[in-house]
């Protein structure tokens, strides 16, 4: 059968007419539905893809476009019907598209009817499905019958009716809301994990609210509660206040833990979220957040405070520890974690963080979520929490920073196994106040000598209450035995440099890069212990290196379509010697990473107050296989000599029971004349089996340090991650410098649906002891996850040993989870 096409429209525009192109929008906003035969058909065609938005159709603002089996007008109403074999109307109009059986459009009145599965697309990408529609008052009021939309965050809305009576105000009968997919992979219908059924539902726009009437809240398809009345946010609302989803607990010392989170909406650019901890063993913790977004950052601070005993305390008498615990006496404990950023136009960003806690085990004790974070220039690192000030300056060819920061530590440093209420914490008057922290570099916009010329420079100024021995003095500089009351050494340092490199290619493929280096180093040091009469010293070296990297990588396909790539790396480097004054406390250089990255850098310690010098040669290869689409292996092995050793590198054994002639070792794997051997590689076997691996060895094969990890998952969620780690560079023991090892898991098994277990535990292999660990039963769908499990904790930070309890994690789409990290999510 032939098709009509018609494109008409009437000689004027009503007034008035613009508003109606949001009219899908609104009328399908609200959270209703109808858990009922007829909407089958609409479920099934939300669960295809959404129709894209209508694009601009070049019709006149009041034409209407129609291709249909048939179209007949009488006067201003045009009525259009699909063809005998199915294909339904199709029709334009106000760039909104219109699909139905049966069309009516009544040009006068602005008023349409559509009849047979409707389905309405505005400009917004907003879709409507329904089996009868219409629309009256210039197109502002009107009902669907057999209702059904998808909102943008994936929600559905279905309803027996839906009625729009005003611009503000929706109404929904014998209405279902879900955040959950009503269909599955075969776009059969199917019941949602979560869903709100009510006997009407109205969305009200001016209060930015979905109301409802005898509401009945189902998990999979079962009536678990009953509300006369309840309301939420309008999901489309992009924030509003309310009660986010709570985080229910069970532990030893804190009881059974109840945390309701409510946030407070005071401006689109400001919130607060107060969060209070209730526990049935101790007083309640109350957590506060407050946000607040300017026009060019944002500030961020959350805090706790409570007032209550320290968990697990004891009397200590002659004998050691009374069997019989005596609480102390309650006392104010809080926290605060803030930070912010502010980046304004131009070059120049600053922000700052003030980390604080009146406890060193307060947020173990109370659970604390992400305590740790990586909020500003500098981090504190796992256990410490760093207050910062700092402003950065960027352009292509320049960076400059300034900075100030003070340390809180929550680190362990002598562990009491029998009593870890009595643990002993690293001290934050042995940490150094670093004011200010200064580091700047420079590339002039034209080559130098057809290479790069790189100039960089940095200062710092430290201090610090607490006298500290090594590792932050040489063994040289420590006096024996240490005399009572030492301060600790203050110092300043001014470092320039300049680093010039060139690239050049051979015909052969051979790259050459000949570079020269060079440094200055002024050091102001106050307060150091005796012998040094003065206590201060103004000292200055430097180091002048040049040298020549050569690489050759090599590619041969492989039969099968594989690739090998080979990349042998060598650097020959001839340096001033170095000048390790044992004056110079090491601040900055304490730890070392060596791997395939830092084995080739002239300066291979993070910072300035180590370094090496002489000649020195360092060989290393990369191999790599490429086999199939995203499936690769590659490993590295490197090694460095140099023309001698280095005894400044070396530290002393920090363990009080050893003679008093202390031993030294070389934590570094640089202080001998041959480094350690370095090997490092990663493979992906498949898109879901992957791994990598980093170790280090000495030149008699035993490892110092090695990290690695395997991931894999299977049929989509099933999913496991092992993690090795150890660390054997110091070569006796003691209880302040043990070696650790460690072995952590973490898996999750569908067995049967969306049912499953899951879990996480932690291996100390050293002392032969499960750190921590979880497990627990999951329910895993598109929407909804829920976790009950039982956790145990045996790190020994706790205060009162070793503690279990039971766990319940929940986490709704739309609705945010008992997870939350703190964002808009609301319920």
């Amino acid at each position: 059968m032939k098709q009509d096409r018609i494109s008409s429209g009437p000689a004027a525009a009503r007034p008035g007419r613009q508003k109606r192109g949001a009219l899908r929008g609104r009328l399908l906003a609200g959270a209703a539905s109808l858990a009922c035969a007829p909407l089958f058909l609409a479920g099934q065609a939300l669960a295809q893809d959404a129709t894209p938005p209508a694009p601009a159709d070049g019709l006149a603002p009041e034409a209407v476009y129609m291709d249909a089996g048939s179209v007949s007008r009488d006067g201003d109403v045009l009525t259009a019907e699909g063809t005998v074999d199915g294909e339904r109307v199709f029709a334009r109009f106000r760039n909104h598209t219109l699909q139905a059986r049966r069309v009516a459009y009544d040009l006068a009145n602005q008023t349409a009817t559509a009849e047979g599965q409707v389905e309405l697309v505005a400009p917004d990408g907003t879709v409507v499905y329904a089996s009868l529609l219409e629309l009256e008052d210039d197109l502002q009021t009107g009902v669907a019958v057999d209702f059904a939309t998808r909102l943008e965050n994936g929600a559905s809305l279905m309803a027996a009716t839906a009625v729009r009576r005003s611009e503000t105000l929706n109404e929904l009968n014998y209405a279902l809301f879900t955040p959950c997919p009503i269909c599955d992979e075969e776009g059969r219908p199917k019941t949602p994990s979560i869903s709100i059924q009510a006997e009407r539902v109205v969305q009200d726009e001016a209060l930015r609210a979905i109301l409802y009437r005898n509401a009945v809240f189902k998990i999979g398809g079962v009536p678990v509660l009953y509300l006369p009345y309840f309301g939420h946010p309008d999901p489309t609302v992009e924030r509003a206040s309310g009660l986010l989803v709570p985080i229910i607990e069970f532990d030893q010392e804190r009881g059974l833990s109840y945390e309701q989170p409510y946030l407070i909406v005071v401006s689109p650019s400001e919130d607060w979220l107060i969060s209070p901890q209730l526990n049935t063993e101790v007083l309640p913790l109350l957590n506060l957040q407050w946000r607040r977004r300017f026009a060019d950052g944002t500030i961020v601070a959350r805090g706790g405070y409570t007032y209550e005993r320290t968990f697990g305390d004891f009397d200590i008498d002659d004998d050691g520890i009374d069997d019989v615990p005596t609480p102390l006496d309650r006392e104010h404990r809080s926290y605060l974690l803030a930070h912010g950023r502010f980046d304004p136009d131009g070059p120049w960003r600053w922000g700052f963080t003030v980390e604080r806690t009146s406890d060193k085990t307060l947020f173990d004790r109370y659970d604390i979520r992400n305590p740790y974070q990586d909020n500003g220039l500098y981090y504190g690192d796992e256990r410490r929490l760093i207050s910062q000030i700092y402003a950065e300056r960027q352009t292509r060819r320049s960076y400059v920073s300034a900075a100030a920061f003070d340390i809180q530590s929550l680190r362990i440093a002598v562990a009491n196994e029998a009593a870890p209420g009595l643990n002993v914490f690293e001290a934050d008057s042995s940490l150094p106040f670093v004011a200010p922290l200064i580091t700047a570099r420079w590339e002039p916009e034209s080559p130098v000598l057809g290479g790069r010329l790189r100039l960089s420079g940095s200062s710092v100024a430290l201090f610090r209450d607490d006298y500290v021995g090594s590792p932050i003095l040489r063994p040289e500089v420590v006096p024996d035995p240490v005399p009572a009351g030492l301060s600790g050494v203050d110092s300043r340092r001014v470092t320039g440099r300049f680093d010039w490199r060139r690239a050049m290619v051979s015909r052969a493929g051979v790259i050459w890069e000949p570079f020269v280096d060079g440094r200055v180093d002024l050091y102001s040091l106050d307060d150091l212990p005796p012998p040094f009469d003065s206590g201060s010293e103004t000292l200055s070296r430097g180091r002048l290196s040049a040298g020549l990297d050569i690489r050759y990588p090599l590619v041969k396909p492989l039969a099968g379509g594989g690739d090998l790539i080979v990349e042998p790396h060598a650097q020959l480097s001839i340096s001033t010697a170095s000048d390790l004054d044992p004056r110079i406390p090491n601040e900055d250089s304490q730890t070392l990473e060596l791997d395939a990255g830092s084995l080739f850098r002239m300066d291979r310690f993070p910072g300035f107050d180590l370094y090496e010098g002489g000649a020195r040669l360092t060989l290393g290869a990369r191999t790599t296989y490429h086999w199939g689409p995203a499936r690769e292996a590659s490993i590295f092995i490197g090694k460095s000599w140099r023309d001698d050793d280095e005894p400044g590198l070396l530290a002393v054994l920090p363990d009080p029971t050893l003679p008093a002639v202390p031993a030294l070792y070389d934590p570094t794997g640089l202080a001998s004349s041959s480094s350690d051997w370095v090997v490092q590689g990663s493979f992906t076997a498949t898109d879901g089996i992957r791994g990598w691996g980093h170790a280090t060895f000495d030149d008699s094969g035993d490892v110092r340090r090695a990290e690695a990890s395997v991931d894999a998952t299977w049929r989509r969620r099933d999913r496991a991650t092992v993690t090795y780690i150890v660390d054997r560079s110091n070569p006796l023991g003691g209880p302040l410098n043990r070696n650790y090892e460690f072995v952590e898991l973490q898996a999750q098994q569908f067995i049967w649906g969306n049912w499953g277990i899951a879990g996480t535990g932690v291996m100390d292999l050293e002392r032969d002891l499960i750190t921590r660990s979880e497990v627990g039963l999951l329910f895993d769908d598109d929407c909804f996850r829920f976790e009950l499990g039982y956790r145990r904790d045996n790190t020994r930070v706790r205060p009162s040993g070793p503690s279990e309890g039971v766990y319940i994690r929940l986490n709704l789409a739309t609705f945010g989870g008992s997870g939350y990290d703190r964002n808009d999510r609301r319920w």
